[in-house]
């Protein structure tokens, strides 16, 4: 199984106060080739990405209170990845994570790019340095994921991980074609804010061999920490490519995750699981066309107060009976802005809401990111009795 890694950064978040996060659920479209997938249409996709990121720089609204940005799996492509950190380290203000999927690049070019990065990857270079040296993989293609976390004195550190567990079109009998399998996930130790964090990419999520699962592992470090620190994990981030979704067997880990079965898992009982998926126009080319892709969600434990929602563009429900609170956003191509949970456990005084959907932008014909306005979100939104709460 993989090694979790605890990884200081220097984040200086406002004590008592809700952080900010920004999925970005744009399309992807994406084609077979040698080494995994790429981008069918970079430029169109980069004028798409570059809109996002001069819109968080010029700080339009409260973008400029952005905490975390979240693009989909495999949505950018590998010869913009220095113009995205550049507009990043130019552009973005400090305190702020981005966390997005690069397509795929053989396992010599991802083994540069740690070392490019070594001050923040020693470690994951080991991992990478032991399957190089047992055989001959340095032309498997690797599907990635770039952390980058600009901290309170400005610096920009870059930390990569590689996904752990393909997708059947990401496996073939020819073993120089199949996916190189990720080694490490980071854990993220915010200071002075006393704020952990993880990123995992998509079925990474979900995978297990007979005798354990990456979550379970996650789990058992989060405890570690609790017992140890009296801290536990905040957020989870799992950026995705998923026609999938809403899947059995993720209801079935985010169920085991939250709930008390066997043991309670004090390290994980108040994390919020963020997924960002791509849209519902993300297309696979030589693969099935596979409908639903989008619904990026946010999930987090019971016992919070969520008042029953349900509208186009986003709704509230327990995932089919898990014992979780769950805001589930549309499919469509959209840029979802809301606030991190704060206040973990239900309090009796007040009716504070844990989770606000700040902002929703749709992409326009014309280039652009459109805020919906309230009253179209309003006029479509229905509510439940006061008496049907989420618990």
């Amino acid at each position: 199984m993989v090694q979790i890694i605890d990884k200081k950064v220097n984040l200086e978040y406002p004590l008592g106060h809700h952080l900010h996060c920004l999925i970005a659920q744009i399309p992807n479209r994406l084609q077979r080739v040698e080494n995994g997938f790429v981008i069918t249409d970079p430029e169109e996709k980069w004028n798409q990405v570059k809109v996002i990121l001069d819109l968080i720089s010029d700080g339009e609204g409260n973008l400029k209170k952005l905490h975390f940005l979240m693009l989909p799996e495999t949505s950018i492509t590998f010869a913009r990845f220095d113009d995205l950190l550049n507009a990043i380290d130019q552009g973005f203000r400090p305190n702020t994570v981005t966390m997005f999927g690069i397509e795929h690049v053989p396992l010599k070019v991802y083994r540069e790019l740690l070392e490019r990065f070594r001050e923040d990857n020693v470690e994951a270079i080991e991992c990478v340095d032991r399957d190089i040296s047992s055989g001959d993989v340095l032309e498997m293609p690797v599907n990635w994921c770039c952390i980058a976390v600009k901290e309170a004195s400005g610096k920009l550190r870059v930390f990569l991980e590689a996904k752990s567990h393909p997708f059947h079109g990401e496996e073939f009998l020819d073993k120089h074609h199949d996916l190189y399998r990720g080694r490490h996930f980071y854990l993220f130790r915010a200071r002075p804010s006393c704020f952990n964090f993880m990123a995992l990419i998509c079925l990474d999520y979900l995978y297990r061999d007979i005798y354990a699962s990456n979550i379970k592992q996650i789990i058992d470090h989060a405890n570690q920490l609790f017992f140890s620190t009296r801290q536990g994990l905040d957020t989870l981030f799992v950026i995705q490519c998923n026609p999938k979704p809403e899947h059995a067997s993720y209801r079935e880990v985010i169920s085991g995750f939250y709930g008390e079965y066997l043991e309670d898992f004090p390290g994980v009982r108040e994390t919020v699981s963020v997924f960002g998926n791509a849209s519902d126009e993300t297309m696979l080319e030589g693969e099935r066309p596979v409908p639903g892709h989008g619904h990026s969600y946010v999930v987090i434990n019971r016992h919070h107060r969520l008042a029953k929602i349900s509208s186009r563009e986003f709704r509230t429900d327990d995932f089919s009976g898990a014992p979780v609170c769950r805001l589930r956003f549309g499919s469509e191509t959209r840029l979802y802005y809301f606030n991190l949970s704060l206040h973990h456990e239900i309090d009796p005084r007040t009716s504070r809401v844990p989770l606000k959907v700040h902002s929703i932008m749709r992409w326009t014909e014309d280039g652009r990111w459109e805020k919906l306005p309230g009253e179209e979100l309003a006029a479509e939104t229905t509510h439940a009795s006061q008496k049907e709460l989420s618990s």
